[in-house]
């Protein structure tokens, strides 16, 4: 599977945008999708995820209450509404797939992800 990643772009405090991941090859029925970002000179942090199969959905702390992840089957689309943005957002965005399930409190984990999409870059000015 081949993801990709788009949507990102430039945005003031407040703005919106939201993010797409496009997988090609397969379909993401029976997987985990999770959103990791990753600021100049910082780690790689999880966002957020969602189980395809069941729809459950799961936020890190920082972000909850402001971005949401969805799906959309026809498309074979997972999304990341991104609201409120402040400047500490900026990163690049990443989206990544697991073929199997992963348990709650292992969803922000980066090596229980098999396959992951190329970023796409998130600007918020103050």
């Amino acid at each position: 599977v081949q993801l990709q990643a788009s949507g990102g772009g430039f945005v003031q405090t407040g703005g919106s945008l939201r993010l797409s991941c496009a997988a090609s090859g397969r379909t993401f029925s029976m997987s985990t999708t999770g959103w990791f970002r990753q600021a100049p000179g910082k780690e790689r942090e999880f966002v957020a995820a969602l189980r395809w199969n069941g729809g459950s959905t799961f936020y890190a702390d920082s972000v909850k209450g402001r971005f949401t992840i969805s799906r959309e089957s026809a498309k074979n689309m997972v999304y990341l509404q991104m609201n409120s943005l402040k400047p500490e957002d900026t990163a690049i965005y990443y989206c990544a797939v697991r073929y199997g399930r992963i348990i709650n409190t292992a969803m922000g984990d980066m090596a229980m992800y098999d396959h992951w999409g190329q970023g796409t870059l998130v600007t918020v000015s103050s």
